[in-house]
């Protein structure tokens, strides 16, 4: 199966999903990045039973839906898990410019299997020799990219890559890697733990560790068949009633709340993976 159509295989499936829909059902089409797989999947339903529109969700990595889309020409709502890949849809003319809002705060985490077999305290211990590591791969999953981000900040970057068993396509591939576990640890978001509370647990990062928090963003592609009712969803995703699913599953809504976990870390922006990060893949001194 070449590259392309990995891609597209998901987003085939919502279409076919969408050919179902009668002729006067309006319906969305909607890249989701899978950071808010469980909480969404009860909104897009509220979403269904209070306005009659269909939601189709494709969930996948931040960058592979914006691949997805570009391939496509299609796609009515966009979420990325963290900023960085709307900048990237902006840059890419993807995404109409200014349409983002801001949905919920990640906070980065270490997660591992329940009882913590490896004992794994500390990004520090995530470089002792035989941990097996799982993260998000950088370069399509923005779970991946704020790990690279975190290590190299703490001067890990080396040390630890070298214990990555596995790079995954999707947060939610990240997190199901911690709950069979089949790695010690992944660099996750705190979030992960709400999703499997009897399989894993999650160790708190230093707040000084934390260079970054990551804000869940929402905006509409430039291939939105009705930008108004794509507007109507994003209003009802930031609305009350997505909120309080949001914060029953553990996401934080509110920034003051956020920035208790680390209250020198920046907000947003754009994170761009370093020099060093391909050198050591390949391995080079």
């Amino acid at each position: 199966m070449n590259r392309t159509i990995c891609y597209l295989a998901p987003f085939i499936g919502a279409c076919l999903l969408l050919s179902g829909c009668g002729p006067r059902e309006k319906s969305l089409l909607f890249f989701c990045g899978s950071a808010v797989k469980v909480p969404m999947e009860e909104i897009a339903r509220a979403y269904e039973r209070e306005r009659g529109v269909k939601v189709l969700v494709n969930y996948g990595g931040s960058g592979s839906l914006l691949s997805q889309m570009e391939l496509s020409h299609k796609g009515d709502l966009y979420l990325a898990g963290s900023p960085d890949y709307i900048s990237i849809g902006e840059r890419k003319k993807l995404l109409i410019p200014a349409t983002d809002k801001k949905v919920a705060y990640l906070i980065p985490a270490i997660i591992v299997p329940k009882g913590n077999p490896a004992h794994i305290r500390s990004l520090t211990d995530l470089a002792r020799s035989g941990v097996r590591l799982g993260m998000g791969n950088p370069e399509t999953v923005c779970l991946g990219l704020y790990g690279i981000e975190i290590l190299n900040y703490n001067k890990l970057l080396a040390p630890v890559l070298k214990n990555v068993v596995v790079f995954t396509k999707s947060c939610e591939d990240t997190a199901m890697l911690a709950v069979l576990g089949k790695v010690d640890a992944i660099l996750g978001w705190d979030v992960f733990a709400s999703w499997n509370p009897k399989e894993v647990e999650w160790i708190r990062l230093a707040p000084d560790a934390i260079p970054r928090i990551a804000y869940i963003a929402i905006a509409i592609p430039v291939y939105a068949k009705d930008q108004d009712l794509s507007q109507d969803f994003i209003n009802y995703v930031t609305g009350p009633t997505a909120k309080k699913i949001f914060e029953h599953w553990g996401y934080i809504t509110d920034e003051t709340r956020a920035r208790e976990f680390a209250p020198h870390a920046r907000i947003g922006g754009e994170y761009i993976l370093p020099h060093d990060y391909f050198r050591i893949l390949r391995h080079e001194e």
